[in-house]
Parts: C-alpha cells; structure tokens; sequence
C-alpha cells in the first residue's frame, strides 16, 4: 500500500476557533446517524486523520492515551517527520499527545475542559462522529455562533467551516398529537461555499473518523490478524484431541 508522508501546518484561524470551544462533544442524544465506512488499514487515511487532528482538534483536545511514537510505528512516519508534521510545540517524539491548551487554563477561560478523544470512537462509535462532524450550521442564538444537528447546543464551534462553507438550518413546522405546532430542522441552506465540494469534505471526515477509530483500539489490525491464527490453532488443536481421545478410549467397552 503506498504510502503518503502527511503535511501540514496550524492553522490560526481554525485553532481560535477551536480554542473557544467549552464542554464536551460528547452526548447522548436520537439522532439519524450515516454510515461511516472507515478502514483502519488505510494507512494514507489515517496519516490525513492525523493532520487533521494536530491542526484543528488538538487546540483543545488531546489523546493523552497515544505517543507520536506510536504513530511513527503504525503510520511508517520516522521521528523527522513526525517532529515535522505533527508536533508543533516543544512536546518530544516520545511524549504522549495532549491538547495545546492546559486543562486548567480552559477551565478559567472555557468554564469546562474538552475531553480527552482517546477513546471517543469506542465510546461514541464511528457512524455518529461521523455525523456528528458534518452537521454543524450557524445559529446567531448561540454563544459561539454555531449549533449542530446531531447534538443540539454543543459547546463546540465548526471549526472545519472553512473547508465546509457556511450553512444555516432550515426548518418545517409540524404539527404534534397534541395539536402544537414545533419546528422541525429539515436540513440545510449552504450561505457561502467551502474551499472543498461535498464529497471532498464528506471525504475528509471520514479520514478524520478512521483516525479516531485507530486512537481507541492502536492493536486492532494485529489483534484481527493474530485472531485468524488463534483460530486456526484451536481447530488443529480440537482436531488432535479428537484423535487422541479415540486412541485412547478405543479398547474401552
């Protein structure tokens, strides 16, 4: 499989953004989710994750349970790359990944510390981050000016803006058992376009969700690979008892 060294840089922008978000991304909630057809032997997909996270989820975010160490490893980066592309404070190859924004700073400036995403894909699953990251439109009603379809008043803006284009809700009225009438968001209305088309983007996400899947279980390719093995040695296994226990047990009446 070939392989793609990842480039990137900060981008300011996206990071002030990121840096003003406060409380979780994660919550419960019924929501229409998408497929998200990731694949974590993508290595190419996951080393265009790994850019997006360094520049546009870790302002606020870390992933304190992974080392970029490890990443060299699993993703066939060396340290020079990695150090290039993927480190953009004084952390060390061999640190693990925290976010660029203390934990107590955002408490003082954010009134709540961003969660860990380590384990985000196993706790919230794939086909929801997945929707949860493209759902996002503005609502001036908001304090920071965005809401989101999948988990309404998240305290996270849509720092991928730039790449989506801007959208706004549009919203039907129906009418409920009790004879009330609500608005319901239906979808959206693009106000002004991306830097990528729909499917560029949907793309995008996708490469940011294998990534996240990739955080939450590092050994899922070689506990898959190692499976097959064990698999097959129960069943020579089961087999040589099988004949052994009809040697054994033969002349027994």
């Amino acid at each position: 499989m070939k392989r793609t060294i990842v480039k990137g840089r900060v981008l300011v922008s996206s990071a002030l953004l990121a840096l003003a978000a406060a409380g979780a991304v994660i919550a419960a909630g019924d929501v229409d989710l998408d497929h998200a057809q990731t694949d974590v032997s993508n290595i190419a997909a996951l080393q265009r994750g790994a850019k997006l996270f360094v520049n546009y989820c870790q302002g606020c975010h870390g992933s304190q349970y992974m080392r970029y160490s490890r990443l060299g490893e699993d993703l066939g980066l060396t340290e020079e790359q990695i150090e290039e592309n993927l480190i953009f404070n004084d952390a060390k190859v061999g640190d693990v990944i925290l976010s660029a924004m203390d934990g107590a700073d955002q408490q003082v400036w954010l009134g709540a510390q961003a969660p860990d995403l380590s384990v985000v894909a196993r706790s919230r699953g794939v086909d929801w981050l997945y929707t949860y990251l493209r759902q996002f439109y503005i609502d001036p009603s908001r304090p920071i000016g965005w809401n989101n379809k999948a988990y309404p008043n998240a305290n996270m803006p849509n720092v991928f803006w730039e790449m989506q284009g801007v959208r706004k809700a549009v919203y039907e009225t129906h009418e409920k058992e009790d004879g009330a009438e609500e608005k319901v968001l239906v979808g959206f209305e693009q106000v002004t376009e991306g830097t990528m088309t729909e499917e560029e983007f949907d793309q995008t996400m996708l490469d940011l969700v294998s990534y996240l899947e990739y955080l939450g279980e590092p050994a899922k390719l070689q506990r898959e690979s190692l499976g097959i093995w064990v698999l097959l040695y129960l069943a020579l296994f089961t087999f040589v008892a099988y004949l052994l226990k009809k040697e054994f047990w033969k002349d027994v009446k």
